[in-house]
């Protein structure tokens, strides 16, 4: 590992900061292209500059965010784009999955009724297997590289450009 003389701090991200900011690109991407895709169909004035602010928010934190892709511990190398919607579709039922994973397992620590903890309980293993199917079907159509951080890194910003881009 190389460090910078002047701080001794490493010269590249750490691997666990690397993953944060690829969960965090990779989902406010999605994030921006729904609300892109949105902003046409409204027309309440008030909620349309909240869009238009939200918007901006969320673009400027992907291009601050895709500053810090070059310090990621990994080689260049190009990947091969697909052009079709399924794999923004896939991603965005992925999210989706991940948020359901999370908020159902927060709500079961907060609930005291056992009757409401079963159901719960029920929700999150359907939410469970909701993600294992959703991230199957995109590990098997190369829509995310679980076990290649290179081409996961490059995916991201792959997302984030078309995202910006819209």
């Amino acid at each position: 590992m190389e460090f910078s003389k002047k701080t001794q701090q490493p010269r590249h991200l750490a691997w666990h900061e690397t993953l944060e900011i690829h969960e965090l690109v990779a989902t406010q991407s999605i994030g921006l292209m729904n609300l892109k895709k949105a902003l046409p169909e409204i027309t309440d004035s008030e909620l349309k500059k909240i869009y238009d602010q939200t918007i901006q928010g969320l673009s400027q934190n992907i291009r601050e965010l895709l500053e810090f892709y070059p310090l990621a511990p990994k080689p260049n190398r190009e990947v091969a784009e697909r052009n079709d919607m399924a794999s923004f579709f896939a991603g965005d039922l992925l999210a989706l999955a991940k948020t359901s994973v999370r908020n159902y397992a927060i709500a079961i620590t907060e609930t005291a009724t056992p009757a409401l903890r079963t159901v719960l309980t029920n929700h999150l293993l359907k939410a469970i297997e909701t993600h294992a199917t959703i991230f199957n079907y995109m590990y098997q159509k190369s829509d995310y590289p679980a076990y290649d951080f290179v081409k996961l890194l490059e995916n991201d910003v792959n997302l984030a450009q078309k995202a910006l881009s819209l």
